[in-house]
């Protein structure tokens, strides 16, 4: 249930973002914003979305990043936070606080799963072997583009949503 997710992904995030080894993404690479960024964004997410509904088997992995790319420029549209405002500063934190909170999180969701029953069981065709828990470790990948789509999800449903900036503040 994504009321128990976001949260968890959100709360871990922050606290991730508190942590020293954190700051030194403040000052990356700059992404430079163009005027052909976002529309590339928007296409290349819809076509992930297609390539994924038509040739599932083959293309699952890209169900998750093709969100992002479709959700990514319409909170730049809609004038809602959005990662390249980060990324053309070169502060890559909150990429890098919600990626690797969403992998303790993932970590920690893998292992009650294991024990339980029911349970998730996956079926990842390439991808099936080296198996953490139940997930093959190439899934815990999938956690990653998870974050990001939470981001983008959260920014884009509620305006008034806190800036991941302000957690760094406290």
């Amino acid at each position: 249930s994504f009321s128990t997710v976001m949260p968890a992904v959100f709360e871990t995030a922050e606290l991730v973002g508190t942590f020293k080894w954190v700051e030194r993404f403040t000052f990356g690479p700059r992404v430079r914003e163009t005027a052909a960024l976002e529309p590339g964004f928007f296409l290349a997410g819809a076509g992930m979305l297609l390539l994924t509904l038509v040739w599932p088997k083959y293309f699952y992995p890209f169900v998750w990043m093709s969100l992002v790319l479709i959700l990514e420029p319409l909170n730049f549209w809609l004038g809602r936070e959005h990662f390249m405002e980060y990324l053309e500063r070169g502060d890559w934190r909150p990429i890098v606080s919600l990626s690797v909170g969403a992998l303790i999180c993932g970590f920690f969701w893998e292992m009650w799963n294991y024990y339980s029953w029911p349970k998730w069981i996956y079926h990842t065709p390439g991808a099936q072997f080296l198996e953490v828990f139940e997930m093959p470790l190439l899934g815990y990948g999938g956690y990653v583009p998870f974050a990001l789509e939470l981001f983008v999800l959260r920014n884009l449903l509620w305006r008034a949503a806190p800036r991941v900036e302000e957690s760094w503040r406290r």
